[in-house]
């Protein structure tokens, strides 16, 4: 998966949170620990890339 691909699939997440009139608490974690899964992948792609 590269960056941008990350990036893209976060803010749908973000985009489906925001819409949701009601979702449950499991559904609300597991988007958000997709997330969090992604920004961690992001974060690591940027480190990789400073040199």
């Amino acid at each position: 998966m590269s960056y941008d691909e990350a990036i893209r699939k976060v803010e749908t997440i973000v985009q489906e949170l925001e819409q949701a009139e009601a979702l449950s608490m499991e559904v609300y974690q597991k988007k958000a620990q997709e997330a969090k899964a992604l920004l961690d992948y992001c974060e690591n792609c940027l480190k990789k890339a400073e040199f």
